[in-house]
């Protein structure tokens, strides 16, 4: 069963925190999930999963998103020696095809959980809806990267890894700029489509031109 961020079971509204919180429900064993990569034309969405300890010395967590490249590569080498444990999964385009991005992001943070070496007790997801994953409870939370310390670290992880990723696609792409934009809707990403065509690492069902 899908446990929403307004159930009140578990603790009181998410929505009333402003700083940065390091667990949903005090003694529960939690994951925070984050994907990377949804809204791009190019490349596989990235998801990762991070339980931090309780005690954790990482307090200036925030959304990857608001964070530069420089911050979020420090944070990262941190989160990876201080979690309990994480992990870094990805899906394909193809995939992503076959199944469309909501689903495809489901099956990374899916793929992600699989990974961890500590199966945790409750998931905490980053947005509204999420697929049940064996029967762990979970708890989606809109704008969970900027709510709960374990979801930012996740999103964190997802994002440098991806953008590792998109940088190596480039020395072999270069035509398509994915070094600066990483694959995402740019004007100049679209430009190089015009000029080149898509390649094998697009995804063809989403519009890659701005007048599709």
């Amino acid at each position: 069963m899908i446990i929403f961020a307004h159930d009140c079971t578990w603790s009181s509204r998410i929505d009333s925190f402003i700083m940065l919180s390091s667990f949903y429900k005090k003694g529960v064993l939690e994951a925070g999930c984050d994907e990377a990569g949804r809204g791009c034309l190019a490349g596989p969405v990235f998801a990762a999963a991070v339980i931090l300890p309780a005690k954790h010395k990482l307090t200036d967590l925030n959304d990857s998103k608001l964070l530069k490249a420089e911050v979020r590569t420090e944070l990262r080498k941190r989160i990876e020696s201080e979690a309990l444990a994480w992990a870094v999964a990805s899906v394909t385009p193809r995939q992503i095809e076959k199944i469309n991005i909501l689903n495809a992001s489901f099956k990374a943070m899916h793929k992600a959980v699989a990974k961890l070496r500590t199966k945790p007790e409750c998931l905490l997801i980053d947005g509204n809806r999420f697929n049940p994953y064996l029967g762990i409870p979970h708890v989606c939370i809109i704008k969970g990267d900027s709510k709960f310390a374990s979801i930012a670290a996740a999103s964190i992880l997802a994002k440098t890894y991806r953008d590792e990723y998109m940088l190596r696609l480039d020395k072999k792409f270069p035509q398509y700029e994915w070094q600066s934009n990483k694959g995402y809707p740019t004007k100049a990403h679209r430009a190089a489509i015009v000029s080149n065509g898509p390649c094998i690492h697009h995804r063809t069902t989403f519009r890659l031109l701005a007048s599709e």
